[in-house]
């Protein structure tokens, strides 16, 4: 079941919305005010949120900004819901980051179908990101894959060496201590590509082979964080 916050300071306001939610097969909670609005947001994490703009305190248009700026509800869908008509006011609610705009008095049933719109657009927009994670995580492992084998190819011909040398009558302890510090380049080469993997955060990729993708890591901004292709 889908859960809906409905953040209105006006009770008569919330309990149609609840009603028409609960009547919809929602899952209906409230707020009656800004600050309450963001702590249920983030701690009962709803599908979606109908916030009210003429509000004491924090207005609608704040509670909205403060909810797309922090982690834990950016993603969110907002609708609001207000009186408020004009053309600059609506231009102020999408730009603080809300999905849509619904007039009072609402048309419950244009209510519902922008409801279920900004459903449709949130789980297609956590499937991308889903499918974004899978991408960079198979990305990495091609990854890894093609940087680390030639270090670990050098290692295991530096230890084939070493157990050739040891075999010997007269052991060489330069050729064993030149093949440790082969070793010793080697493995510092792996450590530090791992730390470069590991602190990528927004990966750009490259073409690899048979159409596969693999990461660019020898492309990262200092910030680790180089924007995605």
């Amino acid at each position: 079941m889908k859960k809906i916050l409905v953040i209105d300071d006006q009770p008569d306001n919330v309990f149609i919305l609840q009603d028409r939610l609960e009547h919809e097969g929602f899952e209906a909670i409230s707020a009656y005010d800004g600050q309450t609005g963001i702590r249920k947001a983030i701690d009962e994490q709803p599908d979606l949120i109908l916030l009210d703009v003429m509000m004491p305190g924090m207005s609608g248009f704040e509670v909205c900004q403060k909810l797309i700026s922090m982690e834990d509800t950016r993603n969110i869908p907002i609708l609001l819901v207000t009186a408020l008509t004009s053309a600059e006011d609506i231009k102020q609610g999408l730009a603080v980051g809300a999905f849509d705009y619904i007039k009072k008095p609402f048309n419950k049933t244009e209510l519902m179908a922008r409801i279920n719109s900004a459903l449709k657009f949130s789980e297609t927009k956590k499937l991308l990101i889903e499918y974004e994670k899978v991408k960079t995580f198979a990305a990495t492992i091609v990854t890894a894959n093609h940087e680390i084998k030639q270090p670990l190819t050098l290692i295991n011909l530096s230890i084939a060496a070493i157990r050739r040398e040891l075999n010997k009558e007269e052991v060489s302890k330069e050729g064993i201590s030149k093949r440790i510090q082969f070793i010793e380049k080697a493995s510092k080469d792996i450590i530090e590509i791992l730390d470069q993997l590991s602190s990528i955060r927004r990966p750009v990729f490259v073409d690899y082979v048979n159409d596969t993708k693999m990461v660019d890591i020898k492309n990262i901004g200092e910030d680790s964080s180089p924007a995605a292709n």
